[in-house]
């Protein structure tokens, strides 16, 4: 008999610390049980260069990534966090020369994408966390062996990806 009240008391107990107080997660998000809506807004693509779809690109990622990754509801508008902001910068910026020999004219063998985006967070509940950051990223590759008129839609949404970590981690993760 004492066995199994034993078994049931630790049933008992490993259920409780499993559910805890549903703050944590296993994707890093620390968000407040009170907290059960999001609104993220259109992310404006104000860089002067850049592919045309960035804005809708940006949006889209940054949205499925918090549906993916929290339990928390997507709304349009005044939800308990609230996120917006604009793709703010687009570069291509030469990071390797190389000689063109015989008199030819020198060239970047290696390329740098980089992306800034400036992003504002509002948590309606706990304004401590409320911020304006920007986030940069970026992606180096050869003109040698890389077409950028074919692969920039690759490296821009490996970039988009990685500022969207950083945005998760500034605002939910709180890091």
């Amino acid at each position: 008999m004492n066995l199994r009240i034993f078994s049931l008391l630790l049933l008992l107990l490993s259920t409780a610390f499993s559910t805890g107080c549903g703050v944590y997660s296993f994707t890093g998000a620390s968000i407040s049980p009170d907290v059960k809506t999001i609104s993220i807004q259109q992310f404006y693509n104000n860089a002067p260069l850049g592919p045309s779809n960035m804005s809708a690109l940006f949006t889209e990622t940054i949205k499925d990534y918090f549906q993916q990754n929290t339990s928390l509801e997507l709304v349009e508008n005044n939800g308990d966090l609230q996120i917006d902001g604009y793709i703010s910068n687009y570069t291509i910026t030469p990071v390797a020369a190389t000689s063109g020999g015989d008199g030819q004219a020198d060239f970047s063998a290696l390329s740098r994408i980089t992306i800034t985006v400036s992003a504002s967070y509002i948590n309606v509940n706990d304004p401590t966390f409320d911020f304006d950051k920007t986030f940069s990223f970026f992606r180096d590759f050869d003109n040698n062996t890389a077409n950028l008129a074919s692969e920039e839609e690759g490296f821009v949404q490996e970039i988009f990806d990685q500022i969207v970590l950083d945005i998760f981690n500034a605002s939910v993760a709180n890091w």
